[in-house]
């Protein structure tokens, strides 16, 4: 393709937010291209273990036009699975995609509209749609750099099976999805484990009858808009619940892992050679995720009772397990840890877009993903707009009001995009 090319639109991303934005601009006539430096589904492909499966039901896969029609609608599909449906929804709307083509940068230009490098040559755009989400760099605290080196280390992202670890017990530090869900499947298989907890908060898989996610989304609660939450914009930086979708749905108890031998801590603070220091905190990191697993019982409740729903009677959940004095020092050699799984989480990378629109954490500024720079947008970063706005239940309605914003900038760049090709 040819240098300085004009597109109407880039979209930034070739995953779910950005074919889901893709399908949307073709529905209103506007010409763009996706840009994937990888290939669709490329996450889901390289950063998820061998039994990851979502923790939400398929149901709520409603990508637009392409909604899951299979016949588990309350399974949850597995990484092969999501995969595989990404892909026959990129084949579905014939995304324009240019799959291995990277975005280098995005520069505004003094008179309106992008200059945006790409591994194929430079373009120019009207408008630029970042779909690539805020998970990008594996976030691994410097004092790792404290531990042994004949200790093994990788990030959750990297983790595959127990069957990769080292001989020996392994120390998983993250309490959050990823965390206890590897926790668990090294648990599952007879591992010793080690499990830091943290903030994380937990969630009833199933409660009075029915899956918490019908009750939630019942409920409304998906559909939230984040300036409604109580904590408004903070929410975006709360960890999410964690449950699992593993084996047909089911709850995560870390106090029942920690029955049947999982050695649980608080959170971790130091490390020093095979010397590792843990806060104070694990009875109080544990009262406060079961403190929310209740209350949403209990909201659930309260729906039941408004609404005159007949539902099964069932008690809330009391704790099966309580931690003995603290453990707030530990010794690797001693307890016998050669792998750690750093379940720390991500930090964004956006630095690519060199335009003064990031906020501290290096995350684009936005109102419902329109930033303040005119022609610029973002799409698939939790609670963008709503609860829903990071998952495949709610990235229907965030791509397409911003589809209608970019319609709104004229019907010129709407008559340019009939002309524009099908990438190949």
């Amino acid at each position: 393709m040819s240098q300085n090319r004009h597109l109407p639109v880039v979209v930034v991303g070739g995953g779910q937010a950005g074919l889901a934005m893709s399908h949307q601009l073709r529905a209103r006539g506007i010409g763009h291209v996706v840009f994937e430096k990888n290939r669709v589904a490329h996450t889901w492909r390289t950063q998820r273990w061998d039994s990851f499966c979502l923790v939400t039901p398929n149901w709520q896969c409603q990508l637009p036009g392409f909604a899951y029609d299979g016949p588990e609608p309350h399974g949850f599909m597995g990484r092969e699975a999501i995969v595989a449906y990404i892909e026959a929804y990129a084949s579905r709307i014939e995304a324009p995609l240019r799959a291995g083509v990277g975005v280098e940068a995005v520069r505004p230009r003094p008179d309106g509209g992008f200059q945006v490098a790409t591994g194929e040559g430079g373009y120019t755009a009207d408008a630029v749609v970042l779909a690539i989400s805020g998970y990008h760099v594996p976030a691994i605290p410097g004092m790792a750099a404290g531990l042994p080196p004949d200790v093994q280390q990788i990030h959750s992202s990297a983790y595959r099976n127990p069957a990769q670890m080292r001989a020996g017990a392994v120390l998983v530090v993250g309490s959050g999805q990823s965390g206890c869900q590897i926790a668990e499947d090294l648990h599952l298989a007879g591992r010793r484990v080690h499990l830091v907890t943290g903030s994380a908060p937990r969630c009833p898989r199933v409660y009075r009858g029915r899956d918490a996610v019908d009750w939630l989304a019942e409920m409304g609660q998906y559909d939230l808009p984040v300036e409604r939450h109580p904590l408004k914009g903070d929410v975006r930086r709360k960890a999410n619940h964690y449950l699992t979708g593993r084996d047909g749905g089911r709850d995560i108890d870390l106090r029942r892992f920690a029955r049947e031998g999982m050695r649980l801590h608080g959170r971790l603070i130091h490390v020093d050679g095979t010397r590792v220091a843990f806060a104070d905190d694990l009875e109080k990191n544990l009262d406060n995720a079961d403190a929310v697993y209740t209350g949403i019982q209990g909201a659930i409740d309260t729906h039941i009772a408004k609404a005159g729903i007949t539902a099964p009677e069932q008690a809330h959940y009391r704790p099966l397990w309580r931690p003995g004095p603290p453990e707030t020092t530990l010794d690797l050699a001693e307890a016998e840890i050669g792998s750690v799984v750093w379940a720390t989480g991500f930090r964004a990378d956006f630095s690519f877009v060199e335009a003064d629109v990031l906020d501290p954490r290096g995350l684009p500024v936005h109102e419902r993903g329109v930033t303040p720079l005119a022609g610029l947008y973002v799409v698939g970063l939790p609670w963008l707009h709503t609860w829903g706005s990071g998952r495949f239940s709610g990235i229907a309605r965030d791509t397409a009001h911003l589809a209608d914003h970019i319609a709104a900038q004229g019907q010129a760049l709407a008559a340019r995009g009939q002309a524009l090709p099908m990438a190949s």
